[in-house]
């Protein structure tokens, strides 16, 4: 068996392209004023026909015995994308990209609380620590008026850490994960299409905002799969750490071409919270 010679760098890859889905997700809301309903579409929208196609032309089946479970875990992470969307419309970017990197920790609470887990204390020391990051990256937002887009974009958090539950139960029962990821796709698509269509309304869809909008959702559909390939392949704590790159690359893209001026508050919370990522993933 041949090694992969980026091994856990794929992660890497994944940062570099969740960071420009980020980036394009700011720039269609910037430029065209585009709500996150329809921004989710575009996110997901690749997925399905990619995931879609290429199960038909490997002739899997996309059929599932857990329909239920399915659909609980397309709910959560559409509830969660929508939620991180939205904050990264309206908050800083690097601050939206680290309150929804908060999931981990919520994942470690929803196990305690619904599978009656429990964590050892290096991970209620680490959960400690990123709720210390947590309160440090509201404190601006409550000095600006926007704590409640901060605690919204927070929200995403809790989705997707639910989401995640929902994963590892889902993977237990043996759905393998492109199947997962295919309906997951397929429900944001679903949800999102029909909340732009009653609540919110579409943008006209023109030439020009086409190449940014496909893009959204080919870095999307690419970061996940270089993420996939990261923890298949690599070293589990290394990658780990590795995915908070998404955060650096996205807080210093703020900084450098949004102006989005990071003070002492949001540095130190996002560094509290890379921080507790880390260790919580310590075994």
């Amino acid at each position: 068996m041949r090694q992969d010679k980026l091994g856990s760098a794929w992660m890497v890859v994944a940062a570099f392209f969740l960071t420009l889905m980020g980036v394009g997700v700011k720039t269609a809301g910037l430029r065209w004023q585009m709500n996150p309903y329809e921004l989710v579409f575009w996110r997901v929208t690749a997925g399905v026909v990619f995931l879609g196609a290429h199960a038909l032309y490997l002739r899997r089946d996309l059929r599932t015995s857990h329909p239920k479970a399915h659909l609980w875990r397309g709910l959560a992470g559409t509830g969660a994308l929508l939620l991180f969307f939205y904050g990264v419309l309206r908050l800083p970017l690097g601050t939206a990209v680290t309150l929804n990197y908060t999931s981990p920790f919520f994942l470690a609470v929803l196990s305690v609380l619904l599978l009656k887990e429990r964590p050892p204390l290096r991970v209620w020391l680490a959960l400690s620590l990123g709720l210390g990051g947590v309160v440090l990256l509201l404190q601006p937002s409550l000095a600006e008026g926007q704590l409640w887009d901060a605690l919204l974009c927070l929200g995403s958090g809790l989705g997707a850490g639910y989401a995640y539950l929902q994963v590892r139960q889902l993977s237990q029962l043996g759905e393998p994960a492109w199947r997962i990821v295919f309906y997951f796709s397929l429900t944001a698509a679903v949800v999102s299409a029909l909340a732009a269509t009653f609540f919110a309304g579409w943008t006209p869809l023109t030439w020009d905002k086409l190449p940014l909008l496909l893009g959204i959702g080919v870095v999307a559909t690419l970061g996940q799969l270089a993420l996939t390939r990261a923890y298949h392949v690599g070293q589990k704590f290394t990658v780990a750490a590795l995915s908070y790159l998404t955060v650096v690359f996205s807080a210093l893209y703020g900084a450098g071409f949004l102006g989005e001026a990071l003070g002492v508050w949001e540095i130190s919370g996002i560094v509290l919270v890379i921080s507790a990522g880390i260790g919580s993933s310590l075994r």
